[in-house]
């Protein structure tokens, strides 16, 4: 057995690349990435994968700044993306994970798992997924939770805030609310599962209930905010998110926020981009998945426009400026 890296497109899973062991990969636009947009160079990173050690150093080599967990490289700069992280290629947009495998060393197992992926990648990731939280259910101490407090700190720090005092709203045997560490409204929190989900993708037909609780969670929580009966909210998922286990947005809709400070920010919620809490529910009673449509990335560069009016406006600040004439008196 040998262990082998992938360089995984997180909004269009079929998009794989092989990163070998200790070998300097350089990638950015191109035909194999099918990124095109100009502000990514072609030499936008170097990678190279430590798969004895379980981790990619990654080096920005484009100007444009290539983020991990959206803490900008640098030019000229590198630094360690491990499971759990996302990368983002440029400007923080188009998102990849790194994914270590045991793998037969044979060559003719190797075309034929190259040949599964390539017909049948959703299936196998999905197959995975329900493998991972089988078992799992409710419980907060489960193996599989515990497991993937071990992936990098990203979740790890995730973890950690659902087990702060000081971050919980709300917590019982099945979720806990906690405030979001930089809230885009006046009102932000995020709704967790104690089981380990790692994303919408890994959501199944058994987590059903799960996803109605935590929506009756968060509506209980709105109900139970001083001053929220004067103010509209919206219950969703991200459809890429940028923390790697399952979190249901509670955000009220003043954006009124010091933290809301771009593009990708706004259009992240005031795009298709914020799949409704009951549009999720509604796919996985019909189908048993959340689906999520390709090109989700491109959303977050579309044009400023009000949630309210649907005015343009050329700037964030005068976005935010703007929304004050709807806020509530």
């Amino acid at each position: 057995m040998m262990r082998v890296c992938w360089l995984v497109r997180q909004d269009s899973r079929h998009q794989r690349i092989r990163l070998p062991h200790l070998e300097a990969v350089v990638i950015g636009r191109s035909p194999e990435t099918k990124i095109t947009d100009k502000k990514c160079s072609r030499q936008q990173v170097q990678l190279k994968a430590d798969c004895d050690k379980g981790y990619v150093k990654v080096k920005q080599v484009g100007v444009n700044p290539t983020s991990i967990d959206s803490v900008v490289i640098g030019k000229g700069q590198e630094r360690k993306l491990q499971p759990g992280q996302v990368l983002h290629m440029v400007n923080e947009l188009y998102p990849y994970i790194v994914e270590f495998e045991e793998e037969a060393d044979s060559p003719t197992l190797e075309i034929s798992r190259k040949r599964k992926r390539s017909g049948n990648s959703d299936s196998i990731e999905r197959d995975g997924a329900q493998a991972a939280e089988q078992g799992t259910g409710m419980d907060p101490k489960s193996s599989t939770t515990q497991r993937s407090e071990s992936l990098g700190h990203w979740s790890q720090g995730l973890k950690i805030s659902m087990q702060d005092p000081k971050m919980q709203v709300y917590k019982d045997e099945q979720v806990v609310v906690i405030k979001d560490k930089y809230p885009k409204a006046r009102h932000h929190w995020l709704v967790l599962p104690w089981a380990s989900i790692s994303s919408l993708k890994a959501v199944t037909q058994e987590h059903l209930e799960l996803l109605k609780h935590m929506h009756s969670v968060g509506e209980e929580v709105i109900a139970d905010c001083a001053g929220s009966s004067k103010l509209r909210f919206r219950l969703g998922y991200h459809a890429i998110p940028s923390m790697s286990h399952v979190h249901l947005h509670v955000i009220s809709q003043d954006f009124d926020s010091p933290c809301l400070k771009n593009k990708k920010h706004w259009n992240s919620f005031n795009t298709e981009y914020f799949l409704d809490s009951q549009a999720v529910i509604k796919m996985v009673q019909e189908s048993g998945r959340v689906t999520v449509g390709e090109g989700m990335s491109e959303l977050l560069k579309l044009p400023l426009r009000c949630h309210e009016c649907q005015q343009l406006l050329p700037s964030m600040p005068q976005l935010k400026e703007h929304l004050r004439k709807h806020w509530p008196e």
